[in-house]
This record gives C-alpha cells, structure tokens and sequence, in this order.
C-alpha cells in the first residue's frame, strides 16, 4: 500500500492539532480537539494528545494483528490517558480529545474505523465511493450553531455554549470521541470491506472534509478524482480558498490517500 499523507496547521501560529501516520498495512488519522481553558487543566495540549494517541495505534497496529481495531483504539487510549493522568485532569469535559479513523489491510479485507467526526471514503471499483463517518457530533452541535454565531468569538457566552455542547461527550445520547474513556472506542463506527473490491481509500479530518460538507465545492467521486489527478494538496488548498471567501475561521486539515492498497 502507498500513502500520501498531507497536512495543513489551521494557523502558522499555533501548532497543527492533527495528526496523520501509516505502516505497510495500515493508516491512522487523528484530529484534535480543546476548547478554551485546556490549557489549564492539561499541560500538554491538544497537539500532544493527538501526536501521542496516532503514536501509540502506530505501534499496536505493527504489533499486534489479532485484535480488533476497536480493542486497539481502547487500549490507545488508555495508554495515553496513564501518560498524563498523574499531571493533569484527564476526566475535565475541557481535557483533551480527539476524533479518529483507521485503516487496516488484513487477511484480504480492508478494515476500518471512525470514531467523531472525521471521514473515511472507500474507492469502490464498480460502485460509488462508500463513505464512513460517525454523524452524531454533526446532528448534536446543530442547535447551538445558532447560538454560536450570535455571540461574540472569544466572549464568556461563546464559552458557555462550547462548554454546554462538550459536556454531551462520551455519554449515551451525545456524540463519542477519544478521551480518557477507553470505552468510548465501543461506540466507534466500524466495519470491513474485500480488498478485492477497492481501488484506493482516503482518510481526512473535518477539516479537509469541508471540501464537501460545508463548502459543498465537490461530491466525493469527485474528491477521489481529484486524489487521484492533482494529489491531497489541491483539496486543502480548494478548502482554504473557501475559508477566505466566506470568512470562515480556518481549521486544521489532514489527509491520508490510500492507493495500491493490495501491493506489498
């Protein structure tokens, strides 16, 4: 399998909050994400949440090959949260977490997982491209659009409403993420596709996801043909071009392009 990995900081001030890594057999993609006041509850950050959570399930998915990538995810996210459990107040709603995909080649499936609110797109030879994604972060944060437009960036009530949106993490009825939790990677989206079947796959943060979702500048069989002419760049760029046209605040975008997935 070839991977071409590209990633994108939101701003050139602030450390990039994603995180994107492949093996042989395998690819991971790990967004980010805190809410104001994580640094004061978390010494570390966002970005080394991230950087260490894509780290770890680099090293389980090289290791171990008879466990699910659910179990693996768990065990992810119970080491990294051991790392700064002792520093840093990891159960805080403002503590940090992250929305997850994975890819594994294994025994002539394509396995894969998505846990928040990143993308994962299957490029089926004689189909349409099958896209995986976890909509409840998505149908939840729809009320609070609205309130978050109306108060001022930055302000007390700004915060409010983050924080009254996060507190519906990782709990029934609300959205699930990697946290401190590592029961939150049962409510992950999962499932397995014959090698066979595909001609390549992507992996992408919400935020080069915006390509489609929320700039709807393209459907995904023509984000896959754009892949496959111009290369991951050219979709973060078409995203940041919209950013600036609509004034919308730039996000963190990551890809992973998956292609030659049955040549070793």
């Amino acid at each position: 399998m070839r991977v071409t990995l590209t990633s994108s900081a939101a701003r050139t001030d602030r450390a990039n909050e994603d995180f994107t890594g492949a093996l042989p057999t395998a690819a991971v993609l790990i967004d980010g994400a805190g809410i104001p006041g994580t640094a004061s509850i978390c010494r570390h950050g966002v970005a080394w949440y991230a950087g260490r959570l894509g780290g770890s399930l680099l090293g389980l998915l090289s290791l171990v090959r008879d466990r699910s990538l659910s179990e693996l995810l768990a065990e992810a996210i119970e080491q990294v949260t051991d790392d700064h459990r002792d520093t840093c107040d990891v159960a805080a709603p403002i503590s940090p977490s992250a929305a997850v995909a994975l890819l594994r080649l294994s025994d002539g499936l394509v396995e894969y997982l998505v846990l928040g609110d990143s993308f994962l797109v299957l490029d089926r030879a004689d189909d349409a491209p099958l896209v995986v994604s976890d909509p409840r972060e998505v149908l939840i944060s729809r009320p609070y659009a609205s309130m978050l437009e109306a108060a001022a960036e930055g302000s007390d009530a700004y915060h409010r409403i983050l924080r009254e949106l996060r507190a519906n993490r990782n709990r029934p009825g609300g959205f699930w993420v990697a946290k401190d939790d590592p029961r939150a990677a049962d409510e992950a989206i999962t499932g397995s596709c014959p090698l066979s079947e595909l001609t390549g796959a992507v992996l992408l943060s919400n935020g080069a996801g915006r390509i489609v979702d929320r700039f709807r500048l393209a459907d995904w069989p023509t984000v896959i043909a754009l892949l496959a002419s111009s290369g991951p760049a050219e979709i973060i760029r078409r995203v940041r071009q919209a950013e600036a046209r609509h004034a919308v605040a730039a996000d963190d975008a990551t890809i992973a392009y998956c292609t030659g997935l049955g040549e070793t």
